[in-house]
Parts: C-alpha cells; structure tokens; sequence
C-alpha cells in the first residue's frame, strides 16, 4: 500500500508538471518576480500563443501560478509563482544535477539548449 500510495503521489506531481513548455515557463518564473504574457511569449519564442495559454492555464488551474488582470487598456497580465510553484526549486536543482550526471555519463561536451532557448 505505501508503495503504490508514493508511486501515485509522483504520477500526480508528474502530471502537473509534464507538458512540453511547462517546465520552460516554470525556469522563466523563476527568474522574475512576475511576468507578463508578452514576455513569456518573448522569452519562448517557439510556442505558439495557443500552445503558451493552454500551458499557463494548466499551471494555474493546478496553483503552481497565478494570474492577475489588470484592468487597462490594452489588458496587462501577469503570472508568478505561488507558494506552491516556488516549492519546486530544490526539483528542478536535483533535475539539473541528474541532467548533468546524464551530460557526463554520455560525454557530451556542453548541455544542449532546449527548445526555445536561444
């Protein structure tokens, strides 16, 4: 029972996690107190601006983010992390270190850039 109780809690974190832009527009929140949806979409120029709404909704719909509208013209949108999302930093560091032990084990000389950075 605590066995497949643990492997159910990492499909469920997992899950809310997986997505192909999440992970690039968690590392982008990361680095800003708040951003707005235009620098998102700046700072990952490969997603569409669909692909980017539906990535930010799962986001927030899953508390990792929130969202404030501005009442302005034209809109101004916001993202940050919550309390829940900031809780992923010692993850994504244990992810760089796999990442790396991975970069080293293959003998790659430098890590390779993911999509959408440049």
């Amino acid at each position: 029972m605590r066995r497949s109780r643990c492997a159910a809690d990492v499909q469920e974190a997992i899950r809310i996690i997986d997505g192909r832009w999440k992970m690039m527009i968690l590392a982008h929140l990361y680095g800003e107190e708040t951003m707005r949806f235009s620098d998102l979409q700046r700072a990952i120029p490969d997603v569409s601006q669909k692909v980017l709404i539906q990535q930010l909704r799962g986001l927030e719909s899953d508390g990792v983010i929130s969202r404030a509208v501005y009442p302005e013209v034209p809109p101004k949108v916001e993202y940050r992390l919550t309390d829940i999302g900031k809780q992923l930093g010692p993850v994504f560091m244990a992810l760089l270190d796999w990442a790396e032990i991975l970069r080293i084990r293959d003998g790659a000389e430098r890590p390779v850039e993911p999509a959408g950075v440049k």
